[in-house]
C-alpha cells in the first residue's frame, strides 16, 4: 500500500479526511473496506502531536471509533439467528449527509464567484403624484353612510345586557370623548374609513355620538372626509387649521 501524505490542516475535518481517502480507493460510502481505510487514516494522521490544529482532538476521536468499527468486523459472528446490524452502517450514514452539505457548498461557492464581477443598480425611489380630490360632500350624503351602517350593525349586534334589565335611565355617552377617540385613531396623519369607527359591540348612543363627533370636526375644520369609490365608503383624514 503507497503511503498516503496529507496535510491535516487542508482538511475541514475527519470526516472530510475519511471523505477524500474514500473516494481516492473508488469505494463506496456504504461499503467501506475498514481495514485498509483504517490504516490509510492512521498514517494521515501520523504526527498529529505535533501539529497546531485545533481541532485535533476530532481526528484522534475518529481513529479510535475507526479502530472500535474494524475490531467488530474482525470478530466472529454470533451463531444465533439474529441478524447483527452493520457496525460501519453509522459512519456510513454521517458520510452521506457530510457529502451532501459539502457538494451544496461548493454549488454555492461557484454562483458565488460567477457574480462576483456583476454590478446591481440601486433600487430607484419612484415618486407617484398624489392626486388631488376636489369632490366635496354634502352632509345628507354622510348621514346616509352613518344610516346604512347603522342598520347594518343592529341587524348583526345581539341583544345588549341592558335590555334584558329594568330601565333606570338612558346611556350616557359623551361626544367629546368620541371626538377623543377619533383623534387618537387619526394620530400621525393615518387615513382612517368611517365605517372603521363603528365596532360590532357599540351601543346605539355610541354610534350616534361618534358620528356627531364626526360631523362637529368637519364643522371645526379639523376632519375632512373624501369619498373612497372601490371601497364605497368615507376616507377619513385630519385638517389642520391654518393658525396652527
Amino acid at each position: 500500500m503507497d503511503k498516503v501524505l496529507y496535510k491535516l490542516d487542508t482538511f475541514e475535518g475527519p470526516l472530510d479526511l475519511l471523505l477524500t481517502l474514500i473516494q481516492k480507493n473508488k469505494v463506496s460510502i456504504y461499503d467501506i473496506p475498514i481495514v485498509e481505510i483504517t490504516a490509510q487514516y492512521l498514517e494521515a494522521i501520523d504526527g498529529i502531536e505535533d501539529s497546531n490544529l485545533d481541532n485535533t482532538s476530532e481526528f484522534l476521536v475518529m481513529a479510535s471509533h475507526l479502530l472500535y468499527i474494524k475490531s467488530k468486523m474482525l470478530l466472529p459472528a454470533p451463531e444465533d439467528d439474529e441478524e447483527e446490524e452493520d457496525p460501519r452502517e453509522e459512519l456510513a450514514r454521517r458520510l452521506a449527509e457530510y457529502q451532501k452539505f459539502k457538494e451544496a457548498s461548493a454549488e454555492l461557492r461557484k454562483n458565488e464567484f460567477a457574480t462576483k464581477d456583476m454590478v446591481f443598480r440601486e433600487a430607484e425611489k419612484i415618486n407617484f403624484p398624489v392626486p388631488k380630490y376636489d369632490i366635496s360632500h354634502s352632509t345628507d350624503e354622510l348621514l346616509e353612510a352613518f344610516t346604512h351602517i347603522f342598520r347594518r350593525r343592529l341587524r348583526m349586534a345581539k341583544p345588549e345586557k341592558r335590555a334584558f334589565s329594568q330601565i333606570v335611565g338612558r346611556e350616557k355617552v359623551s361626544v367629546d370623548d368620541m371626538v377623543e377617540k377619533i383623534c387618537k385613531r387619526l394620530a400621525g396623519g393615518k387615513r382612517v374609513r368611517f365605517g372603521s369607527l363603528f365596532q360590532r359591540g357599540d351601543s346605539k348612543p355610541e354610534m350616534i355620538a361618534t358620528f356627531l363627533a364626526v360631523l362637529e370636526m368637519i364643522r371645526l375644520s379639523r376632519l375632512r372626509a373624501d369619498y373612497d369609490e372601490d371601497k364605497r365608503d368615507f376616507i377619513l383624514t385630519t385638517r389642520k387649521k391654518k393658525n396652527d
